[in-house]
């Protein structure tokens, strides 16, 4: 079965995003499939997952948004920072005498997460530092010095405050590298309880949401014009770059054997969303020139790669060719 693409999964409870890997390798017969975006054994929800040169389309994808439901328990302190952690502190007791704990504090603490923040990655997380993963440390029952780094939090819509058991439910749209478990935690710190996450589901990675994702069941259940049905493009998630498309055979022959375009070969039919509008984070500054790159071929496009453009708009090159074959 030789298959390329992406599939949108909706990855179970309980399971770890490598084993969904595993399943997925022996169902399309290729050890070529890794996801986009880890997603906690506990969580669930949607995990893209690439197929064959697929892969290599990741890197592109620093620019995607993803929305989460979670829901996160006060007035617990753990490990992880979830409810699966080692307890550290425990006041949930407390909480029903704490009277400054409200709905209208509530909303206004998740309401000055909003935007730009600086986030410390938590200690179990597979963030590197001085080339060890910090769950090895904290396996080792060691704490290291963790660099904040700034995510961006589009929007957090709270959906339910139990003042009963202490529960809330939200949902949050956030940049990559955001740990929603870590804003569980921050908030609670701000309302002097500690908090911690008690379940996550994500809604949405980039271009996928979960209205279209598939079961790992139903997606073992395909023959191989099913798993080609439900297969995205490579190009799929690429929303935030532009598109050009070379109509000459020779130009896209050039193009895809590493050879310089001019901007005249090419017919550019959208520009990146960044081209002129400020990002509301860091980015890649080639992101702001970057276009998925299409040959003309008997009335259909054939994606070929992704290619930046000069700073002046005058040439471009392949950053990476996707397209296998000949493209003349």
């Amino acid at each position: 079965m030789i298959i390329e693409g992406i599939v949108n999964l909706n990855k179970p409870k309980n399971m770890t995003s490598h084993s969904c890997v595993q399943e997925i390798r022996k169902i399309v017969g290729t050890r070529r499939v890794g996801h986009i975006g880890t997603l906690d054994p506990q969580a669930d929800g949607v995990l893209p997952v690439c197929i064959g040169g697929a892969a290599r389309v990741s890197e592109y994808l620093d620019l995607d948004f993803k929305k989460y439901r979670c829901e996160m328990m006060l007035g617990l302190t753990t490990e992880t920072q979830d409810v699966w952690g080692e307890t550290i502190r425990d006041v949930r007791d407390e909480l029903e005498r704490r009277a400054d704990i409200t709905r209208d504090c509530v909303h206004e603490v998740f309401a000055s997460f909003e935007g730009l923040i600086e986030q410390a990655p938590p200690m179990y997380s597979a963030v590197r530092v001085a080339g060890k993963r910090l769950y090895e440390y904290a396996r080792a029952g060691e704490t290291v010095e963790r660099k904040k780094r700034d995510v961006f939090i589009k929007d957090v819509s709270i959906r339910k405050i139990n003042l009963v058991d202490y529960t809330i439910s939200f949902d949050i749209t956030c940049s990559k590298g955001t740990y929603v478990r870590a804003v569980c935690s921050d908030v609670g710190e701000v309302l002097g309880c500690g908090g911690a996450m008690s379940s996550l589901t994500r809604l949405a990675s980039g271009a996928f949401d979960i209205d279209s994702a598939i079961s790992l069941e139903n997606f073992g259940q395909l023959d191989e014009e099913g798993i080609s049905s439900v297969i995205k493009p490579v190009d799929y998630p690429l929303v935030h770059f532009g598109s050009a498309v070379i109509p000459d055979e020779n130009a896209a022959a050039r193009f895809v054997n590493g050879g310089y375009i001019a901007s005249s070969e090419a017919s550019f039919e959208s520009e990146p969303i960044y081209a002129e509008a400020a990002p509301p984070f860091p980015i890649r500054e080639e992101f702001k020139r970057a276009y998925k790159v299409y040959a003309a071929r008997n009335g259909t496009s054939t994606f070929l790669g992704v290619a930046f453009c000069d700073e002046n708009h005058e040439k471009f090159k392949a950053d990476k060719v996707f397209f296998r074959g000949s493209a003349g």
